[in-house]
């Protein structure tokens, strides 16, 4: 049975149970499994006509073992954490017409339309159905960029066992995004917009890095979290990889591209797990927008905290990918005294560059390219007057990236971009690029969940980020009352 350990190599091994629920590890490193399972390129031809959720069962297989979930449960998870998809395949891919080799997996299907659907509803009944065999309650806090709050939010709803706090930086998200989350009328689920965050969610990802080194804190409230620090969730995410690579390519064994708009590492990470377990990907395009936090390590072995930057990509506004540590771990051999050493190192001066056989180790098989707010709204234009296909700005990034790096790419592979949100959560950036007021936007700009939004009173907590230390905890506190 597969254990998992903290990538900075303290505490003990736990089971699949315990690293779920605690989300952080004991030392405040993010839990690994202690070996990462093999997926054969037989198995992979047996899945080809496989469904999503098919294709889920099998990866997840890998890692949960049957004493832990049952079979019957696991796909009964599955099953519901997938049932308020609005689209009958989940996770369809689209063809571009103007670039014939691109294709694009929309992952913005699930309900509040944004590709976090696809791992939150999942892990949030993961931790709904561990407390229920416990008997226990659990409060849950998540930082958001603008996605991963609503999802967090929306999985949440109805979970007996689940208190959960969506913690956002005021006006560096669009109001569609906050209304996914403050529309919610639902008594155990807070959304907490916080004023005045120099480094945007960042600083709400130190603030809970805090709350949880607070081990009477983390007690009292049975505190954890279902950012992508916790493992579920990028777990859960290896699966599109595997899905999208199955859907796309004509022969199984042929290497798939993958561009993939990215910030805090999450998304990536699983991919670039999903290749070490046998996937057979060409390259990863890691499309940044100006913020270029991965752009650096990934070209030049630096990782760098610098001044943010707001981008019409804005749930890729990161300046720290904390998952890079997890990908990092697997990518030097397991070697977690270098992470915890790296890791320190960052915390000191705010700065790591590394040598180059540690580079050389980490960079292989990526590449990286810095995408402008005016590529990203050229993009959206262009392919919407091509063929009426209408991108959110991540995509945008993500296709830019793509054909910016085509001439690097092997002839004759595909390469699939990933789609992680709906062009209607971004109204203002798709004004800004079509050239048309709000109301002459296209019919595919728009969908029926946000519209329904508008009808709705919001409820938020507010605060401002110099106090939101002791107001966060007085809050949560006051809730368990």
């Amino acid at each position: 049975m597969i254990q998992f350990v903290s990538n900075k190599g303290g505490g003990q091994p736990v089971d699949f149970e315990t690293a779920i629920l605690d989300g952080f590890a004991s030392d405040g490193g993010l839990y690994v499994p202690t070996e990462l399972p093999k997926i054969s390129i037989e198995e992979l031809r047996q899945w080809k006509d496989y469904s999503y959720t098919e294709v889920a069962y099998e990866v997840l297989s890998k890692f949960i073992d049957k004493t832990v979930i049952a079979e019957k449960e696991l796909k009964q998870l599955l099953a519901d954490s997938f049932s308020a998809f609005y689209h009958p395949q989940l996770i369809p891919n689209y063809a571009l017409k103007s670039a014939p080799s691109f294709y694009i997996q929309e992952l913005f299907h699930g309900p509040t339309l944004s590709f976090k659907d696809v791992a939150m509803g999942f892990v949030v009944n993961l931790f709904n159905f561990f407390l229920k065999k416990r008997g226990e309650q659990m409060s849950i806090i998540v930082a958001t960029t603008g996605d991963t709050g609503p999802a967090a939010a929306h999985a949440s709803i109805g979970k007996a066992h689940l208190n959960t706090w969506v913690l956002y930086p005021k006006e560096l998200i669009t109001e569609e995004q906050e209304r996914q989350m403050t529309t919610i009328s639902a008594p155990n689920v807070f959304a907490v917009g916080v004023s005045n965050c120099p480094d945007g969610a960042d600083d709400l990802d130190v603030l809970i890095a805090d709350l949880f080194g607070d081990k009477a804190f983390k007690q009292q409230l049975n505190l954890s979290s279902v950012n992508s620090i916790n493992w579920g969730r990028v777990m859960m995410q290896t699966v599109h990889y595997f899905y999208g690579y199955l859907q796309t390519v004509d022969r199984v064994g042929e290497p798939l591209n993958f561009a993939v708009p990215s910030g805090a590492f999450g998304n990536l990470c699983a991919g670039s797990l999903a290749r070490m377990m046998g996937l057979p990907v060409g390259k990863f395009i890691i499309a940044n927008n100006q913020n270029a936090c991965l752009h650096r390590i990934f070209t030049q072995g630096i990782f760098l905290k610098k001044d943010i930057i707001a981008c019409q990509a804005s749930a890729i506004d990161i300046l720290i990918p904390y998952n890079f540590w997890r990908y990092l771990y697997f990518a030097i051999g397991q070697k977690p005294e270098k992470i915890k050493a790296w890791i320190a190192e960052f915390e000191k001066t705010g700065k790591v560059h590394f040598d180059r056989a540690t580079f050389e180790s980490f960079s292989k098989g990526y590449l990286a390219d810095v995408i402008s707010d005016e590529q990203t709204l050229a993009t959206i234009k262009s392919v919407f007057e091509k063929e009426a296909y209408l991108l959110d700005p991540h995509a945008a990034v993500a296709v830019t990236a793509a054909h910016n790096l085509a001439s690097k790419l092997s002839p004759n592979t595909k390469t699939l971009c990933l789609a992680t949100a709906h062009p209607c959560k971004f109204p203002e950036s798709i004004k800004l690029a079509l050239g048309v007021e709000l109301e002459e936007l296209p019919a595919t700009a728009k969908h029926e969940s946000v519209e329904e939004a508008k009808m709705h009173c919001q409820r938020i907590y507010s605060c401002d980020y110099e106090n939101m230390k002791t107001a966060i905890r007085r809050s949560m506190q006051n809730s368990m009352n």
